[in-house]
């Protein structure tokens, strides 16, 4: 879901707001696509190894989520102070692309 609201979020920003803010949500969505990406990650990897107790399993969620934060912080840092993108657009669309992840999220669980 987030992969596919990317292209259609950039075009959405650069008609209404030009090409550099256009620029800005893509990379938004895609800083929120990596950050999924570890989750996603990660929760494979508890999956494949249903021997692990509690404690490991702890271990690996706190370690997850300091992955996670490192990485957004990383992404919005390159993307506001490197790539010198606009940071409305940009957070609107990390914010939506979360948001989209949180629906299906929430969809797949009500199935």
């Amino acid at each position: 879901m987030q992969a596919g609201l990317a292209p259609g979020f950039a075009l959405v920003a650069a008609g209404v707001a030009g090409i550099e803010a256009g620029l800005a949500g893509f990379y938004g969505v895609l800083v929120a696509l990596a950050v999924s990406a570890v989750l996603v990650w990660r929760e494979r990897q508890a999956m494949l190894h249903p021997e692990w107790d509690r404690h490991r399993l702890l271990k690996l969620f706190v370690r997850a989520g300091l992955e996670r934060l490192l990485l957004l912080a990383g992404l919005l840092l390159m993307g506001l102070a490197v790539l010198k993108l606009p940071p409305l657009p940009l957070l609107l669309g990390l914010v939506a692309a979360q948001f989209a992840w949180l629906v299906v999220a929430t969809r797949r669980r009500a199935k």
